[in-house]
């Protein structure tokens, strides 16, 4: 009887040992996740990586919440997180498609009115030198391209406050269960933050946000039930005299 309760609870100790190494794992990945999310929407790295840090940022947050809502047992983390992940990148790629086919073909005829002896080459726009001719524009013009180029806008800002909308959700919940409550702070900052991102001020609370986020995912510590077991003593038996 002894043996099996001894096999029993080594096997309960593996298998503690395995969550306790996820766990460490996810946490990392996800504080590294969202530390390149925070260079990755800095001016100059954006320039440089053409977001790229900022996906990978993303990504790598994704992997950590699987694993996190594994080793919690609620799938709401992970749902939730990936439900925002695809609203953003829907909306980036919406956004792209609007400003390449509705706003660029309208900046085309902008310019060849603006400048009626360029040949509408795009690549001969930076070598051309002729002389705007202004009088061929006309208050309609600017204001149906300034127009095109707001609704551009105001659908990537619908989906980045859906994306904040999931990922506050995700991060409330894995407040709940890893007793890290500055996960919930960090989501409602990146909600208020993409409510606000109209103006700049909305974009440096998203910032705060993310680097909350960061702090939180390192902050998270193994639960009571995911600590191993110890082996209590054997009683020793006495020696037959």
């Amino acid at each position: 009887m002894e043996r099996h309760e001894k096999a029993f609870i080594l096997k309960k100790m593996t298998k503690n040992r395995g969550n306790t190494m996820t766990l460490e794992s996810s946490k990392n990945l996800g504080g590294i996740g969202a530390i390149l999310l925070l260079l990755g929407v800095l001016p100059y790295l954006s320039s440089v990586t053409f977001g790229l840090l900022a996906l990978v940022g993303l990504i790598l947050i994704l992997i950590a919440m699987y694993g996190l809502a594994n080793i919690f047992k609620e799938k709401r983390i992970f749902n939730n997180s990936l439900y925002g992940f695809i609203a953003g990148i829907v909306g980036v790629a919406v956004a792209g498609i609007v400003l390449l086919v509705v706003v660029l073909s309208s900046l085309k005829s902008f310019l060849e009115e603006l400048y009626p002896s360029w040949n509408g080459s795009w690549s001969s726009l930076s070598s051309f030198s002729g002389s705007p001719v202004t009088s061929n524009i006309t208050t309609s013009d600017a204001v149906s391209l300034i127009g095109k180029l707001l609704v551009t806008f105001v659908i990537l800002w619908i989906f980045i406050i859906i994306w904040a909308f999931f990922a506050r959700r995700s991060l409330k919940t894995l407040a709940t269960k890893s007793n890290v409550g500055l996960f919930s702070t960090a989501g409602l900052l990146l909600l208020i933050g993409a409510v606000l991102s109209i103006v700049l001020i909305g974009l440096l609370v998203m910032l705060v946000g993310v680097l909350l986020m960061a702090i939180a995912f390192f902050k998270i510590k193994p639960q009571p039930e995911q600590m191993p077991a110890t082996i209590a003593p054997q009683p020793s038996m006495p020696t037959p005299v």
